[in-house]
């Protein structure tokens, strides 16, 4: 008798909230780096409406405009279109931005301090991490979230290249594998979410994204006719990104 299991991932686009507040701290911290290798930086970012907020406890001899590394993250996420509410060019950014706390720097510095019973480097917080590779993809990783991250990456690529005007930047993908002893043998359900400008017919969605972004994306060895594909399930998504959700 065979092991049979569903495994299912989901993967975020770029114009997610979530994504779009990891994508400014990541841009702080690139530009950190670029100028002070050495920079300590602890960037948290809330986006909401019109509004993002940039803060946290950062220590570089960099000199930063943070509204304009904010912007430009957010324009080239995409959220430049005249109806955006969250806007590149219009969004309100607050910077809360202080030096890291002398007492963790204290712990973290390689060297003596009153208290410190070791004079080795050490870390600024705890954290737990794990994962496995898997030969199931060419990037070594589980097949379910690589099939997810490549419908997401096919969506952002077609947006960006203006193929399909109505495209907006958050979007969704989720797929669910069917495993037989230990190996991905069908896709069982297709997921995919993406925020659309507001005449774009759900009919036309359902077809372009079938067509040219699962069909091309998956392969079709996994795709069965009990695969269930459904797109925009809800109807309609033309409220996104952080005007209709928080990151």
């Amino acid at each position: 008798m065979s092991n049979r299991y569903i495994f299912s991932s989901e993967s975020v686009g770029e114009g997610h909230p979530d994504k779009v507040a990891d994508t400014i701290s990541d841009a702080v911290l690139d530009a950190c780096l670029a100028q002070d290798k050495l920079s300590r930086v602890a960037c948290e970012t809330y986006v909401k409406s019109n509004i993002a907020i940039v803060g946290g406890e950062i220590t570089t001899k960099a000199k930063l405009d943070f509204v304009a590394i904010t912007r430009k993250a957010i324009r080239e996420i995409g959220y430049v279109n005249d109806d955006d509410v969250f806007h590149a060019d219009k969004v309100f950014v607050n910077v809360i931005v202080t030096q890291q706390s002398p007492d963790i720097a204290q712990g973290v510095d390689a060297k003596k301090a009153k208290g410190k019973k070791t004079a080795k480097q050490g870390a600024g917080d705890q954290g737990l991490m794990f994962g496995y590779a898997s030969n199931e993809t060419s990037e070594l990783m589980p097949a379910p979230i690589m099939f997810a991250h490549r419908l997401g990456r096919e969506l952002t690529k077609i947006r960006k290249s203006g193929k399909a005007a109505w495209l907006r930047p958050d979007a969704k993908s989720q797929v669910s594998v069917i495993y037989e002893n230990g190996k991905p043998v069908s896709i069982s359900n297709v997921v995919i979410s993406t925020q659309h400008a507001a005449d774009a017919e759900h009919k036309d969605i359902e077809k372009f994204c079938i067509e040219n972004v699962i069909k091309k994306v998956l392969p079709a060895r996994l795709l069965t006719n009990k695969t269930e594909l459904l797109i925009n399930p809800t109807g309609r998504f033309v409220v996104g990104g952080p005007q209709g959700d928080t990151g």
